[in-house]
């Protein structure tokens, strides 16, 4: 049986000597009935899908279709050469870039892997194959990176939300970037009670984010908050492995998540009813594609050199 708890998994990992990710490779046995290979096989794919949509986001057109957004990836990718040290630094660069080539990939209908929703899909592989390249660890290794991931959403999910129609983008964004720190901790060595410090701390930066999709669309300023969450994931993994705390509990801050996003408001909650959605340019936008939509015009190409902004 999975773990309920951040807690529970810290105590079961120091009662049987493993890692979050050991356990939940073994949890998920259990439960699926099926052999260790096998799922780690699927978990492998899931990776292999991931890396992909990086190179994709980097390489081919991404613009969307409705033509607000796309081809942010490479734009930050060649401002990383052109000035050689960029202000974030070229590790914590790339991860957003890496970010952003996924989102991207995502809103040009482009295959990519819901970690934990489409709308949050860029920050864990942002800061996993970044890492990846970074640190010079194999597949295998990352794909057992994911199953810690996994078992830290697991619990989010099942406590809280990962839904940005319950509970606003601190669920989706939120968790992801929980997720990825969590995991970033284990995979550079980190304990299982460090990993969870992780989570909290990214959790908290996230509180009372709202879901507020320009058009409704996952686009603006979805794409935007993936590249961020990918630097905050950086930043929340070095102060867990530091020795920096989160003094309330983790488990706390999932449960605040949850109480916040049980009372925020329905207009942003992914209605597109309130926040960027409905300030005066977010409302032009979407008034200009409803007409679109009707009239039968394509606005993909035609902004391909203009969207300068997810």
């Amino acid at each position: 049986m999975m773990s309920r708890s951040l807690l529970e998994w810290v105590r079961r990992c120091e009662e049987e000597g493993k890692s979050i990710s050991e356990l939940m490779l073994s949890d998920q046995c259990k439960e699926s009935g099926t052999t260790a290979d096998e799922v780690i096989g699927r978990m492998s794919e899931l990776y292999r899908v991931m890396k992909d949509a990086v190179h994709r986001g980097l390489t081919e057109n991404t613009v969307s279709r409705s033509g607000l957004t796309g081809l942010d990836a490479k734009r930050v990718a060649s401002y990383m050469q052109q000035n050689g040290e960029p202000n974030a630094g070229t590790d914590a660069c790339r991860a957003m870039t890496y970010a952003f080539s996924v989102s991207e990939v995502n809103a040009s209908m482009g295959l990519i892997v819901a970690t934990p929703t489409a709308g949050s899909c860029g920050i864990i592989p942002g800061v996993f194959v970044s890492a990846q390249e970074r640190f010079g660890w194999t597949d295998e290794q990352m794909t057992m990176g994911l199953f810690c991931a996994g078992g830290i959403g697991h619990v989010i999910a099942n406590n809280s939300f990962i839904s940005g129609a319950e509970g606003g983008c601190q669920a989706e964004v939120g968790s992801a970037i929980a997720m990825a720190a969590g995991a970033l901790v284990e995979l550079r060595g980190g304990t299982p009670e460090q990993s969870v410090h992780a989570v909290g701390l990214a959790l908290k930066n996230s509180l009372g984010l709202i879901c507020d999709p320009v058009a409704g669309l996952v686009e603006i300023p979805c794409i935007v908050r993936n590249g961020f969450g990918a630097v905050t994931a950086l930043a929340a993994a070095d102060m867990a492995l530091a020795g920096v705390r989160s003094v309330i509990p983790a488990d706390e801050v999932v449960q605040v998540m949850y109480e916040v996003g049980s009372g925020m408001p329905e207009q942003f909650r992914e209605t597109a009813k309130g926040g960027l959605a409905q300030s005066a340019t977010g409302k032009a936008i979407a008034k200009q594609l409803f007409s679109q939509e009707f009239t039968g015009e394509e606005g993909g190409e035609q902004h391909e050199h203009e969207s300068g902004e997810a």
